[in-house]
């Protein structure tokens, strides 16, 4: 058996690989879904009181519980909630929800419009079970807005099979493992989440899709930026594996990563079953092997047992050699049990793939294979730790590594900073939605929808500007991606140059940013003042970045202010002659051995004296024709 250890080997058209993207995109509103609270995020520190909730699978309106739920709940934590002088009872779940919030809903049928979904004609607040402690009321309120949408690709159009409106969940602030601490001044922004097709045929082609998403939700103006603003879920399949939901992809680069490992982990997870399958493999019961490790030096076995827990051990017959293979970097089959246990509130599990190690010694692994029955042919699995959580965890185990006999089970896994994922719960079945009973219907006026206008696209925007303006489309592009198009149009119909508004709001803030000037401190007016003073003839080019550093250092000055304090006034034209007629004097050798090519060394020269005071292609003409009427003099 020969496992995969490069994505470059998948060829994933042959891998039948089908994938579609989650997006969930925080909307710009000023109150939160279901109550008046503001959505602006709090440092925890100005936290005014907090409490806490155990939270329990619950059945739904059909008897059911769902399967992702009752996995939360094999280990029961305390969940401890800081509030804010602006958290309200609905985020507390003290009392009922207000009417869902008109803004979102607006800018919700925006986005419909712009991804072409049916808009229903009356929208309905579901309740989604969610016990992980990331809402306080135990599940999410949702909303469905739109189906069968499309966008275009390079590979066709792309279906867009939903598009819900639902509140944001809780900011997690720390997992002390028995207790998770959360934040609630996120719980409650609206966001939409944006579920396409599975249409996507490539890894490539799931970081396109996931860029134009992007791309066609910043266009609206009316969405939230920054880190944790926006993020995407990737779901996965091949032929013969299993949906797979990978949450929690924050970065649009490892979109592309998220799907080929996800495809490599199902091929090698598939390759290791026919593998146990020829092997006969099996996987036996747990037993309390504790006797056996009382004298060890491993510190966590000797702490687990010090405090009174046990050793659990489960054989898994056929598994020998295969517990340590690498399925995803970084990540072997062992990572996948590890993961399972983990749910039960352990700290991993050990297996004899990978011992002696970890303070367990070679005679103890052979003790324990002994008293196992297992041979070389198979694994011992151990999980140590008080005796009700062991022996869950290493149920968990020994239910994950019996999955390995059928292949690749349906799973909610988590994105990691690699790219590759971990496991987190089985995914959600039908069970997990019911009805929200205190929150009204909305219904969708047609005229409503007919009045909504659709912006201008980004990218269309940039190869606008690159045209009208005759900018290279990259700057057109950090322009528009940087917020400032309206800023830069608004100042070249000023009448300032449009490569010189480009180059100030590109070139020229990020090199300030990068000599360490607080450019973050300077507003859309202290640069129009600034530009605008060139414009009037008032401030040489090369003044401008001088002027710009100082308002970034006091935001309280005026353009004009910055350019008195920076002795940057305008220089009188008899002067900059008279500048010009001394520095040829003075170089007359070097300007008749050179003739014109004096010119460039010279204007180094003469704007050294002026420092920006007096526009560059001004003392440039002037600097030429001094040197040209020298030169016809000789």
């Amino acid at each position: 058996m020969r496992l995969i250890s490069d994505i470059s080997e998948l060829d994933f058209q042959t891998l039948g690989l089908v994938a579609g993207l989650e997006i969930h995109q925080q909307l710009d509103s000023k109150e939160k879904l279901f109550c008046r609270s503001p959505t602006t995020l709090r440092d925890t520190d100005e936290a005014c009181y907090e409490f806490f909730r155990y939270l329990r699978p619950a059945r739904s309106e059909m008897g059911e519980v769902d399967a992702a739920a009752l996995i939360e709940a094999v280990h029961t934590k305390r969940h401890v909630y800081k509030g804010y002088d602006t958290t309200c009872l609905v985020e507390s779940d003290e009392e009922p929800p207000t009417t869902l919030n008109e803004e979102a809903l607006d800018i919700a049928l925006l986005i419909a419009k712009m991804l072409n979904v049916h808009i229903i004609e009356q929208v309905h607040t579901m309740r989604k079970t969610v016990i992980d402690g990331s809402n306080t009321s135990g599940f999410q309120r949702t909303a469905l807005i739109g189906t069968d949408g499309h966008i275009p690709s390079s590979q066709g159009e792309v279906g867009i099979s939903v598009l819900c409106l639902e509140e944001e969940a809780c900011q997690k602030v720390e997992d002390r493992g028995d207790e998770v601490v959360w934040s609630l001044d996120r719980l409650g922004i609206p966001l939409v989440e944006i579920g396409t097709k599975p249409d996507i045929k490539s890894p490539a082609h799931a970081r396109e899709v996931a860029r134009y998403i992007g791309m066609l939700l910043r266009s609206t103006g009316r969405v939230k930026r920054g880190i944790g603003t926006i993020r995407q879920d990737v779901n996965v399949s091949i032929r013969g594996g299993a949906r797979i939901e990978i949450k929690g992809v924050q970065e649009l680069s490892l979109v592309e990563a998220s799907v080929a490992y996800e495809a490599m982990r199902q091929v090698n997870l598939l390759r290791i079953r026919d593998e146990l399958v020829r092997r006969g493999a099996h996987v036996g019961e747990p037993r309390d092997i504790t006797p056996l490790l009382r004298d060890t030096k491993s510190r966590v076995i000797r702490r687990a047992i010090d405090e009174g827990g046990v050793v659990y051990a489960c054989t898994l017959y056929g598994f020998g050699g295969l517990v340590g293979a690498e399925i995803q970097p970084n990540r072997r089959l062992g990572s996948e049990l590890s993961d399972y246990a983990k749910k039960a509130g352990v700290g991993g599990i050990f297996h004899t793939d990978e011992l002696p190690a970890y303070g367990i010694t070679q005679e103890e692994v052979d003790t324990i294979m002994r008293e196992m029955g297992a041979s070389s042919e198979d694994c011992v699995v151990l999980v140590a730790h008080e005796q009700r959580r062991a022996r869950a965890a290493m149920e968990q185990v020994a239910m994950r590594a019996r999955m390995c006999l059928e292949g690749v089970p349906n799973e909610t896994r988590r994105a990691l900073p690699n790219g590759t994922s971990a496991y987190m719960r089985p995914l959600p079945g039908s069970a997990r939605m019911y009805p929200e009973t205190d929150v009204p219907p909305v219904v969708i006026d047609p005229a409503r929808i007919k009045a909504i206008e659709i912006p201008e696209l980004l990218d269309d925007k940039v190869e606008r500007l690159a045209s009208e303006y005759g900018i290279a489309r990259d700057v057109a592009s950090h322009i528009v991606y940087s917020d400032m198009a309206e800023l830069f149009e608004s100042l070249v119909e000023q009448g300032a140059p449009p490569s010189l508004v480009a180059g100030t709001l590109t070139s020229t803030l990020t090199d300030l940013r990068r000599e360490g000037v607080p450019v973050h401190a300077l507003t859309e007016e202290h640069i129009r003042d600034a530009i605008m003073l060139y414009a009037k003839g008032e401030l040489a080019k090369e003044g401008i970045p001088e002027v710009l550093s100082e308002m970034a250092h006091e935001p309280q000055l005026t353009a004009r202010d910055a350019m008195k304090r920076r002795g940057l006034s305008g220089v009188d034209v008899h002067d900059v002659q008279k500048l010009i007629e001394r520095v040829v004097a003075e170089r007359m050798e070097f300007v008749r051995e050179r003739g014109m090519g004096a010119v460039g060394p010279l204007m180094g020269v003469v704007m050294g004296e002026l420092r920006g005071k007096v526009d560059g292609k001004r003392v440039s003409a002037m600097l030429s024709e001094k040197i040209r009427q020298t030169l016809d003099e000789a």
